[in-house]
């Protein structure tokens, strides 16, 4: 009980855009990144000399939220350009990877930070999957999986972990998400309530940054997840208007989720060796995860159940087509 509670009242952050060194050089990725903790994140980034691609569906929003950073950052020398990416519909992400690798030669770090959190009852994607699945893991696992060649490029000029993928996911994993981790049959049923999907995403996004950990290790990428914290942001838009109401108090400013974020994307603090791992607000390694998950990632041989590979091998099978 004591880290759930921990969760709700962090200590603070050890990374900000205070004590953050000079990004010059580097090009991240924000997916959701002109609102909310995608937002304050870009500014961040942008601050601190970085090349930031905002990524997302809304180019409106996206250059609104540009020119926002930008007003507000009046010195920076960073650069910031939208990337038109629709996580929701796998067929649009390889073009989207295609415009990114045409002008772009490195990756530094891509911030799967964009999700969405209680959709209508029934909603899909593009592709009929249940909404949040889609959006939550199937869109970021394919966008990861085609910039592979660039992050990988990257790395092999850079110190080991320097180049990385964040993942997101939610206190709901502590809390409420099924035992042994992701249940697809949830998933896959029609009148499976939205909350329910929606832990059964998160804690499928942590399942592939364990994955991507034991694919990409060798390559000197790392690969981890995040809660990023209780936030005010529109990510209880679907919620009755009395739910962020009643938190309120419980509730942070989006930046605050964005120093989560910044220090599992860019502490010198973090190594090869912490790939796979689950990170707090604002930026704590979780000191006691479950251990039902925990057995999950692990194979069966190695006495664990295998569970987090079964979901990982779905999601692979989903995005074949598409890469």
């Amino acid at each position: 009980m004591g880290t759930t509670w921990s969760q709700f009242f962090p200590p603070a952050p050890s990374l900000t855009e205070a004590n953050l060194p000079s990004q010059r050089g580097k090009v991240f990725i924000v997916t959701g990144g002109y609102s909310g903790v995608g937002l304050e994140l870009c500014t961040i980034l942008y601050k601190a000399g970085g090349k930031v691609y905002v990524a997302g569906r809304s180019e409106e929003k996206a250059l609104d939220a540009i020119a926002q950073i930008r007003a507000s950052e009046p010195s920076s020398d960073g650069d910031l350009v939208f990337l038109a990416l629709h996580l929701d519909d796998l067929a649009s992400i390889k073009p989207a990877v295609e415009a990114y690798t045409a002008t772009e030669s490195r990756l530094d770090v891509l911030f799967n930070n964009a999700g969405v959190s209680n959709p209508p009852c029934g909603s899909v994607s593009a592709q009929g999957h249940e909404l949040q699945f889609a959006t939550n893991c199937l869109g970021p696992y394919l966008l990861t999986q085609l910039l592979l060649p660039t992050l990988r490029r990257t790395a092999e000029s850079e110190k080991a972990a320097s180049v990385r993928v964040i993942w997101t996911a939610s206190i709901v994993v502590d809390l409420s998400a099924p035992k042994d981790g992701v249940n697809l049959e949830e998933i896959l049923r029609e009148n499976t309530k939205p909350q329910r999907n929606y832990e059964n995403s998160k804690v499928g996004n942590w399942f592939l940054a364990h994955a991507l950990d034991a694919q990409e290790r060798p390559s000197g990428i790392l690969s981890v997840v995040v809660n990023p914290g209780n936030l005010k942001s529109g990510l209880t838009r679907h919620f009755s208007p009395l739910v962020p109401f009643l938190a309120a108090p419980l509730l942070y400013h989006a930046r605050m989720g964005a120093y989560t974020e910044l220090r599992a994307g860019l502490s010198n603090e973090l190594t090869l060796s912490d790939g796979g791992r689950y990170i707090l607000p604002w930026g704590r390694f979780h000191p006691n995860p479950r251990e039902d998950l925990l057995q999950a990632m692990k194979r069966k041989e190695d006495g664990g159940t295998g569970d987090a590979a079964l979901f990982v091998k779905y999601c692979e099978d989903q995005i074949l087509e598409f890469k």
